[in-house]
C-alpha cells in the first residue's frame, strides 16, 4: 500500500504555478483536500529570497501560515547538475534572469552544457508542512542525466532534457503517471502524506 489511509483533512498548498499544483493533485491520496492559491484567492508573489532549496521551501511556507492562521504547505525544486557544480539548484525558476521562462532555463542549460562529457543530474524536491509555528520537512531526489536538446512536449520546466535513471524517456515524454513513478515530487509528497496519516493517528 503507498499510502497510509487518511482521515478528511484540507491543506493549502504554497505556490501559484498551476503545473505544480495539478502534479500534487495527481498525487493526493483519498482523504486530503488540497486548495491551491488560487482556491483561497491569494494573488500575491510568495518570498522566495533564502540561499537554499530547503530555506525557500520554509519562507513560503511560514509566510502563507503566519498571514492565514492555517496549516498549509510548500514545495521548492531545484535541478542539480555535476558539470555545472551543482547549477542552476535553487536559481532553477530563474536561471537565465528574472523574468526567464521555461524556455529561456532549458536554453541556457543547454548553451552550459555544450560539450560536457559529464551529464549526471538531479531533480530535488523538498516540500515544508507548517502549522502552530512549527513545520517539518520531506526530502524527494531523483537521479537522472541532462540530454543534449529537447525531447518530448508534456510537463514543464526543464522536463524535456531529463531522463531519470531506469528510463530512456525524458520527463516530457512521459505521460504524468509514467512521470510519477519516477518523480521526485511524488517522493517527497509520499513521505509527506504518510507523515500527516501517521500524526491524525496519535
Amino acid at each position: 500500500m503507498e499510502y497510509l489511509v487518511l482521515s478528511n483533512m484540507k491543506l493549502i498548498f504554497a505556490t501559484s504555478n498551476q503545473n505544480k499544483v495539478k502534479e500534487i493533485l495527481s498525487m493526493a491520496p483519498k482523504g486530503i483536500e488540497i486548495l491551491s492559491l488560487k482556491d483561497i484567492g491569494f494573488t500575491e508573489e510568495l518570498p522566495e529570497t533564502r540561499l537554499t532549496i530547503e530555506g525557500n521551501s520554509l519562507q513560503k511556507a511560514e509566510y502563507l501560515s503566519s498571514k492565514y492562521g492555517e496549516a498549509c504547505f510548500s514545495e521548492d525544486t531545484g535541478l542539480e547538475i555535476n558539470a555545472l557544480d551543482g547549477e542552476p539548484g535553487v536559481y532553477s525558476a530563474r536561471y537565465a534572469g528574472e523574468k526567464a521562462t521555461y524556455d529561456d532555463n532549458t536554453d541556457k542549460v543547454l548553451r552550459e552544457m555544450r560539450g560536457e562529457t559529464d551529464r549526471r543530474a538531479r531533480f530535488k524536491t523538498v516540500i515544508t508542512y507548517y502549522t502552530g509555528g512549527n513545520y517539518v520537512q520531506f526530502e524527494g531526489v531523483t537521479e537522472g542525466v541532462i540530454t543534449e536538446e529537447r525531447r518530448g512536449s508534456e510537463g514543464f520546466g526543464y522536463d524535456p532534457i531529463f531522463i531519470p535513471l531506469g528510463s530512456d524517456k525524458t520527463y516530457a515524454e512521459m505521460t504524468l503517471d509514467e512521470k510519477n513513478g519516477f518523480s521526485h515530487r511524488k517522493k517527497s509528497f509520499k513521505l509527506f502524506a504518510n507523515h500527516l496519516a501517521n500524526i491524525a493517528v496519535i
